[in-house]
């Protein structure tokens, strides 16, 4: 199977209970993550080969998290040792990422500050032949974005399939422009891009009706209409996905869409009561997208595991999917 490289800054989540609880208790449960750690802890789970790109300060924290890793079986040789700093967010149990609860702690981390010409990709990239980012780097700084152009401007020279995850923080982008003033130049270089209709239009200026009402048909039309515009804006682009989730008391509501040969294909529709953990969810759509493809299951296939993966996520506790290939599939033959 072909090699994936995930690039981006490996954080630590700290996750208090509600209610001044983790202080009266004296404890805070911390987890590993970040967007595209988390879809290359997923793909290794699945037995495919992975190496992760990311910067840490050289100290005994790195080193157990890299150990860590490695026993999943990410490659994580490629790791920078520089800085300072592993980054960290606050997000208190049972919240969203997107939401007001969430706090990040990453200015001047060993990952935020690297720089050009810091890396050498051609070394790096060698053997590669999937490279995976999101829209969370360059939302950090000029710096970080100007290295993630200079490492898919890298990858396209030597003809590596690259997908991009247009996640969308809002207190990120602090540093002077507006994502969709970076974000085309990056996505210019991408063969797959995954978010949904709001992201493209806040990333890449892609614009919905002023009426947008949230009805399935609805949605998935202008769905169509946004991932035709992206490919046309976008040569390069050979595929679109758009995932829609919407909170229902203490459960989710969640589907999804692939565009791809001038079709759309659309998952099951996933319904929950109740869920565990939010976060990751996303990265494990993702990853299951990146998994589809590379062994080229039809569209609809790749949908269907992919949102499964990612529905599957809402009850695994933690940043990244535990749940192995036959358990996902189970969950599409359940919700076929």
């Amino acid at each position: 199977m072909a090699t994936i490289f995930c690039f981006g800054e490996l954080l630590l989540r700290l996750s208090p209970e509600g209610n001044g609880a983790w202080i009266r208790q004296n404890c805070m449960p911390v987890f590993v993550g970040g967007a595209e750690l988390n879809v290359a802890s997923a793909l290794a789970c699945w037995g495919a080969p992975v190496r992760y790109g990311t910067a840490l300060p050289d100290n005994y924290l790195s080193k157990e998290l890299c150990t860590v890793l490695e026993e999943k079986g990410i490659d994580t040789s490629t790791v920078v040792f520089t800085g300072n700093r592993i980054g960290t967010y606050y997000l208190p149990q049972g919240t969203d990422l997107k939401g007001a609860g969430v706090i990040y702690d990453r200015a001047h981390s060993s990952f935020s500050n690297l720089h050009t010409g810091q890396i050498d990709w051609q070394q790096v990239l060698q053997g590669v032949d999937w490279f995976h980012f999101s829209a969370i780097s360059p939302a950090l700084n000029e710096n970080v974005a100007e290295v993630c152009k200079e490492a898919l401007e890298a990858a396209a020279a030597m003809g590596i399939h690259i997908s991009v995850d247009l996640n969308y923080r809002a207190k990120l982008w602090q540093w002077g422009k507006q994502p969709h003033d970076v974000m085309p130049e990056l996505v210019q270089h991408c063969d797959m891009v995954m978010g949904n209709i709001w992201a493209a239009e806040t990333m890449l200026g892609i614009g919905l009706p002023a009426d947008m009402k949230h009805e399935k048909e609805l949605l998935l039309q202008q769905a169509q209409r946004t991932s035709e515009a992206i490919l046309k804006r976008f040569p390069k682009c050979r595929q679109v996905a758009n995932t829609f989730r919407f909170d229902e008391g203490a459960g989710v509501r969640y589907y999804a869409m692939l565009y791809s040969n001038n079709q759309m294909v659309v998952s099951p529709e996933h319904v929950t009561e109740t869920i565990v953990d939010k976060a990751g969810s996303g990265d494990a759509f993702m990853a299951g997208l990146i998994y589809g493809v590379l062994k080229k299951w039809s569209p609809q296939d790749t949908v269907n595991f992919a949102a499964a993966a990612g529905f599957h996520k809402f009850f695994i506790k933690g940043d990244a999917t535990t749940a192995t290939v036959e358990m996902i599939q189970k969950t599409v033959r359940n919700n076929g």
